[in-house]
């Protein structure tokens, strides 16, 4: 399997980053606005809407407040011939008061896994600048 993992500092405290990743229902306005057109929640799976249609099912296997973590696996509806799909986000902070977002995702079959990547490291960029646009420091 492989294992994309990916750091960003963001320039917002750690408990505003945490806020608007934990609030699974609100992908589309928090994090990625006009990447997720709409989200909706029906219990543990999570809806993304995407430009053009698509829509990726996603379930939550954890919202850990204590750890700032969350933890999903995208199971219909990725683009990508993916056969395996679970992810983590994990909230750090540091001593500036800027949060650490750390993005692992396990991914099969390998040979996606630079496609995947690229995914990931654009989405964590347009999260960062959706973050620190809302919560100017």
């Amino acid at each position: 399997m492989a294992t994309i993992r990916h750091e960003t500092l963001i320039d917002v405290a750690p408990e505003h980053v945490w806020a608007a990743l934990r609030d699974i229902g609100a992908v589309h306005e928090r994090l990625l606005p006009e990447y997720v057109l709409d989200t909706r929640i029906d219990g543990d799976i999570r809806f993304l809407t995407m430009p053009g249609g698509a829509v990726i099912r996603e379930l939550i296997v954890t919202v850990d407040d204590g750890n700032r973590r969350l933890a999903y696996s995208a199971i219909e509806g990725f683009r990508l011939p993916v056969t395996h799909h679970h992810a983590s986000f994990q909230v750090l902070g540091d001593t500036a008061g800027r949060s650490r977002l750390v993005w692992i995702t396990d991914v099969l079959p390998h040979d996606i896994a630079e496609q995947v990547r690229a995914r990931v490291e654009r989405g964590a960029q347009v999260m960062k600048e959706t973050l620190q646009r809302r919560h100017p420091a």
